[in-house]
């Protein structure tokens, strides 16, 4: 089993694969306290990394269920334009299925 703790998440670039585009890096975290699952997490443009291709100042919600794959080096989302706007600005704060 892989095991990644949430400051070296914070650490990877978001690419949605989609577009090709990094949407920033994750800064925030939902947590189903039942569960005890991630849900969904929230990026940010550029954080703490340097990155000519991030957005900056955007955020988006991005559920959990969307992660292609957690890389080394980045993680790859999958969100067709139409559901990636549905997640700016928090406006997808419902839970993911």
């Amino acid at each position: 089993m892989r095991r990644i703790s949430t400051v070296d998440l914070r650490e990877l670039e978001v690419i949605n694969l989609c577009g090709g585009e990094c949407l920033g890096y994750p800064c925030d975290f939902e947590i189903d306290l039942d569960d005890g699952r991630i849900l969904a997490f929230t990026v940010t443009g550029r954080g703490q990394g340097f990155s000519l291709f991030c957005r900056d100042k955007e955020e988006y919600l991005i559920p959990w269920c969307k992660i292609e794959c957690i890389g080394e080096d980045a993680i790859l989302v999958k969100l067709p334009q139409n559901e990636l706007s549905s997640c700016f600005s928090g406006k997808c704060r419902r839970k993911p299925k």
